[in-house]
């Protein structure tokens, strides 16, 4: 079994936790559209928006490098680092809508597996150039 199928299922229930929280503010707030102002509900959608902004492009890197016989310890670790990171961001900005350790670390945890993956891909396929 591929190892990207674990952080995919981890990270999708997080987006939809994610998403309750926002309907939980809406109903508890009575706003149908938008965000009426209301700097709590505000969080709960960048939040959320800021998980579904970033999770896909993590997540296709992650089946990539999967399904190009990674080992699973290296699959494991992007993935991990992945999902910290979105819980690590999603904590911080639920708490404050200003700067603080969590949401920077949760980005950099995110960007820097991201990058990683990126680069161990496109260093995968030169290797595979090279050697047609």
């Amino acid at each position: 079994m591929r190892v990207t199928g674990l952080y995919a299922a981890l990270c999708a229930m997080l987006v939809v936790f994610l998403a309750l929280r926002v309907v939980q503010q809406r109903l508890r707030k009575r706003v149908g559209v938008g965000d009426a102002g209301d700097p709590e509900l505000i969080r709960r959608i960048r939040a959320h928006g800021n998980a579904v902004e970033n999770v896909p492009t993590a997540l296709l890197l992650l089946l990539l490098l999967d399904l190009g016989n990674a080992a699973s310890a290296v699959v494991h670790a992007f993935g991990l680092a992945v999902l910290v990171g979105r819980l690590a961001h999603a904590w911080g900005l639920s708490r404050s809508s200003g700067p603080s350790p969590a949401r920077l670390i949760g980005s950099l945890l995110t960007w820097g597996a991201m990058l990683g993956m990126a680069g161990l891909l496109l260093w995968q396929f030169a290797g595979r150039a090279a050697g047609a």
